[in-house]
């Protein structure tokens, strides 16, 4: 059967039972799947689909994947859902950001706690007093994972929004008095960094019962980039990661 007529195959994601491991890094740049894979061992690329791309490979002889989820929270949730359905329970955001305090420096990584949910999605999945959180196991195993890596890093809360321009160019817009003001707010909070992807995906995973959370290069600076030195020390940490959660499930360790 194909498309929407086989009952086991994921539309959008074009996956099927087995396709994937329980743990899973979500990047939302589909570029970004590749190199994540190359941390793999035996990694293969399973399918690609719109802004959905999947490698699956092993870690520690554990089935282990990386689903690109394009960028927001909307296709977001939709690789969130149909992963959880294909068996997968584990996940980790993994991506650019930008700094909310202005003393970060360039190349922090920020472990994500929580979100604040500055976005619509999640709104359809629960009332917005729910909290967005990371599960503490991953997080716990994140901080973990910089610590082997030497990588700078700092826990925190980050804001996931919809608009991108509305954050980086809010002089422009219809409501620049307002953006100003709720930008001051979260930087009042303490949050140290704004990406578009991890409230509702710690939303759905709140749902599910499922764990997640959410590592993010932050970039304080105007060209923003993602130099090849940082890229390398994200991606290489999110993977320890998933040793670490890993070597624990198997020892049966839970939070706390």
């Amino acid at each position: 059967m194909s498309g929407g007529l086989d009952p086991e195959l994921q539309y959008h994601l074009q996956l099927r039972p087995g396709d994937v491991g329980r743990y899973v890094l979500l990047p939302g740049d589909p570029g970004r799947c590749a190199p994540i894979a190359e941390y793999f061992d035996d990694a293969v690329h399973v399918a690609t689909n719109r802004e959905y791309t999947t490698y699956t490979g092993t870690l520690d002889g554990e089935k282990v994947s990386v689903v690109s989820t394009g960028i927001g929270c909307p296709s977001s949730a939709i690789a969130v859902e149909e992963l959880i359905k294909l068996g997968a329970d584990t996940f980790i955001r993994v991506g650019t950001s930008g700094a909310i305090q202005p003393t970060t420096p360039s190349g922090t990584l920020a472990i994500v706690t929580a979100a604040i949910r500055d976005e619509g999605t999640s709104s359809h999945y629960l009332p917005m007093e729910f909290p967005a959180i990371a599960d503490p196991q991953v997080v716990d195993a994140l901080s973990e994972a910089a610590r082997r890596t030497g990588a700078p890093a700092e826990r925190g809360v980050t804001q996931s929004k919809d608009s991108f321009y509305g954050e980086v160019e809010p002089e422009r817009m219809p409501m620049p008095g307002m953006l100003a003001e709720r930008w001051q707010a979260w930087v009042a909070g303490g949050a140290i960094c704004s990406e578009m992807e991890a409230a509702t995906i710690f939303c759905i995973s709140a749902i599910h019962r499922v764990r997640a959370g959410g590592i993010m290069h932050v970039h304080n600076d105007a060209t923003g980039g993602d130099r090849d030195p940082q890229r390398v020390q994200l991606l290489s940490t999110a993977v320890e990661s998933l040793r670490v959660l890993i070597a624990q499930d198997r020892a049966g360790v839970s939070w706390p």
